[in-house]
């Protein structure tokens, strides 16, 4: 399990969840409704955490989706969530290589729809952007020139990006790539939040997920 990946982690965990639903669906008509599904799967998760059943590396995790379920109840939607997770991560399962040339690839997409591009300029320190309320995207340059090496992600890159999440994250996996949540706080450029692209698509945590 100590060799484990967080996608590997995460992926395993959302098939468990909907395999177990599944079943307690056949036994049962009254695990049917949103609420009664959102109930089950709850007490599954509150029962795999105690239980250790899963890897660590999505602990954090349950214990997120346990909290919104017992606040939201069925607008958890802890079932949707699941399911999200197992297509998106299964989609990606075999998308590891390729992704220097997956992040030009994009880029070259995002400026064909206007949006403004910087990868020339190295970033460092707190900047203020007059994109005119554009959408743009700025990669520092040092990080552009050296992590991508021929067609390959060899580091975690950063991108600041101001527009819309969920088109960002959107177009980011169309061609095939996985973000990291948005994060203003540790962006450096004014307006933008910064976004994490790692090699082979091994985000640490939960990406963002798109919509079945």
């Amino acid at each position: 399990m100590s060799d484990i990946t967080y996608n590997q982690a995460v992926l395993a965990f959302a098939i468990a969840g909907l395999d177990a639903l599944a079943e307690a669906s056949a036994k049962s008509s009254s695990v049917r409704t949103p609420a009664a599904e959102s109930h089950f799967l709850c007490s599954w998760m509150v029962t795999a955490l105690k239980q250790r059943t899963f890897s660590k590396l999505v602990a954090e995790d349950l214990t997120l989706w346990i909290r919104q379920a017992r606040s939201m109840g069925a607008g958890a939607e802890l079932k949707a969530l699941l399911e999200k997770i197992k297509a998106q991560y299964s989609y990606i399962s075999d998308k590891q290589t390729g992704l220097g040339a997956s992040i030009n690839n994009m880029i070259a997409d995002l400026e064909s729809q206007e949006w403004l591009i910087i990868t020339d300029q190295e970033v460092t320190k707190k900047l203020k952007l007059d994109s005119d309320g554009c959408n743009s995207l700025i990669i520092s340059d040092d990080q552009f020139t050296q992590r991508i090496v021929g067609d390959e992600l060899i580091k975690p890159i950063t991108i600041f990006v101001r527009a819309d999440e969920t088109l960002l994250a959107k177009i980011a996996f169309q061609h095939n790539l996985l973000l990291s949540p948005g994060n203003k706080k540790a962006s450096l450029i004014k307006h933008h939040k910064a976004y994490q692209i790692w090699p082979k698509n091994q985000q640490p945590a939960l990406t963002i997920l798109q919509p079945l």
